[in-house]
């Protein structure tokens, strides 16, 4: 052997780097965005893949937030920034669980992080909640928004009352979009259908019900503000609703107390505390909403064909405990609401993905441990899936974060299984192509992005969506 020269095994060893991390994210909302993000962040060398089931990213950003709140949508453009670093890359049209299992995705990545959010909702379990005219909150808002699954929804809005069950930013946003002028959401990306449907549209009172009080409410101050400023309808609060809050909400937490004062406020102020013109204005406005608390549903009635919602029926409740542990117990006294729409608001929900990852159906999540998933090293889960359905966007990226922190120690540490056999996409586009499924990469939604700005362009609003995944593709030559 020559001196000074390495044996040629050892010589290998020593030139071999470390492979760089292959990381797989399935899901590409906020949750699938903000792990990638983190990962790529803090590890100079990994490269990250998001899958995604539908041609378009962006999850609840495009699907779930209100088309009349496009400030919230700006986390698009760090999204973007992720999609085009050199290190990560997007492959959408490809379902998981179908198309590629996720043992299949272990075998090709060094971690696999599913991020796929909640793509069902709660029911009620309710007699009559499957009447026509009864729509889950979920569904309506996937269809304002041109979510493709939801784009046929054809809602009936031919009544003049709907209600809503449920004290949330969803309910309220779902409120507003049904009583706001016309000439409001003409200007934002609300799909085209949805607003010739509201055109139309008969809706001029909405009730928004809950089975708690004033203090358990779910959505936020803006929204609420939101709602009470709405041009051309008024809020209809009951004074008897908010009697004794003033000192109950006193040592309550400042964003607690600031909305239940807002209500109190709301509900107590007497016309004639208004301006003059602010009078007139709510005298002739032409529409109205209101909040109704501790009423808890029995059952959708049904008109006499048996087909149609006609009203519901609802538990009248009382609390038993305080704050947001306070329990509604029905006190055997009923009232009956008459509204032609029901929709239901009560919560999304995470469904299983793969029989090869362990889900806990009560909770509607993956068992998990910072986002590890229980007995099973090297899968990891962040966002909806991971602590169930709540929480805005923040809530969802720190969550987020506190995941990748999880896959970047176990890459630290030694923990996963580094093996240069793991491709990453290069193993996945085989087993993709023999299955006959055609990824869709980000230039690809970039051009879609385009052809709808374009479209939205010419019709004097910021976008105009495709509903259709068929006419999505035609357009990117797939």
């Amino acid at each position: 052997m020559a001196a000074g020269r390495a044996p040629l095994g050892l010589r290998r060893w020593l030139s071999s780097p470390a492979p760089a991390p292959r990381v797989c994210v399935v899901g590409s909302g906020p949750a699938g965005f903000y792990t990638a993000q983190h990962i790529l962040k803090h590890h100079g060398g990994a490269q990250v893949d998001i899958y995604e089931k539908l041609p378009v990213p962006f999850g609840l950003v495009r699907f779930g937030v209100a088309p009349d709140h496009p400030e919230v949508k700006n986390v698009i453009n760090t999204f973007t920034q992720t999609a085009h670093s050199g290190r990560c890359a997007y492959y959408g049209n490809v379902t998981v669980g179908r198309d590629v299992t996720v043992p299949e995705l272990r075998q090709a990545y060094h971690a696999v992080v599913l991020s796929y959010g909640a793509e069902d909702n709660r029911v009620l379990g309710i007699p009559g909640e499957n009447l026509s005219g009864v729509y889950s909150a979920r569904a309506f808002v996937g269809w304002y928004n041109g979510l493709p699954e939801n784009r046929d929804l054809k809602p009936d809005l031919s009544c003049e009352t709907a209600l809503i069950l449920g004290h949330g930013n969803v309910a309220l946003d779902i409120a507003r979009i049904l009583l706001s002028p016309l000439q409001l959401l003409r200007k934002t990306d609300i799909t085209d259908s949805s607003l010739a449907a509201l055109a139309c549209s008969k809706v001029k009172r909405v009730w928004l019900v809950g089975r708690r009080g004033p203090l358990q409410v779910a959505f936020t101050i803006k929204e609420l503000r939101e709602m009470i400023n709405l041009p051309g309808a008024r809020a209809v609060l009951d004074p008897a609703d908010f009697t004794g809050l003033e000192s109950a909400v006193k040592d309550a937490p400042r964003p607690r107390k600031r909305l239940t004062e807002l209500m109190i406020k709301t509900a107590l102020e007497k016309p004639r505390e208004k301006p003059v013109e602010a009078q007139a204005a709510q005298a002739a406005a032409p529409r109205e909403w209101g909040l109704k608390f501790q009423r808890s549903p029995q059952e959708v009635l049904p008109t006499p064909d048996g087909k149609r919602a006609r009203g519901v029926r609802m538990a009248l409740t009382r609390l038993e405990g305080s704050g947001d542990s306070a329990r509604a117990i029905p006190t055997g006294e009923v009232e009956e609401l008459e509204c032609g729409l029901v929709l239901s608001s009560i919560g999304y929900r995470s469904l299983p993905l793969d029989p090869a990852v362990p889900f806990d159906t009560q909770r509607g999540i993956i068992p998990n441990s910072s986002g590890r998933v229980e007995g099973v090293p090297g899968l990891y889960c962040s966002g909806w899936v991971k602590r169930g359905p709540t929480g805005v966007i923040i809530t969802t990226m720190n969550d987020s974060f506190d995941t990748a922190q999880s896959v970047l120690e176990d890459l630290q540490g030694g923990v996963l299984d580094m093996s240069p056999s793991r491709e990453g996409f290069g193993a996945v586009e085989s087993i993709l192509r023999s299955r006959g499924v055609r990824p869709v990469s980000f230039s690809d939604w970039e051009k879609i992005d385009a052809a709808e700005v374009a479209r939205g362009k010419a019709a004097g609003k910021p976008r105009e969506k495709i509903v259709d995944p068929a006419e999505m593709l035609r357009l990117i030559g797939h």
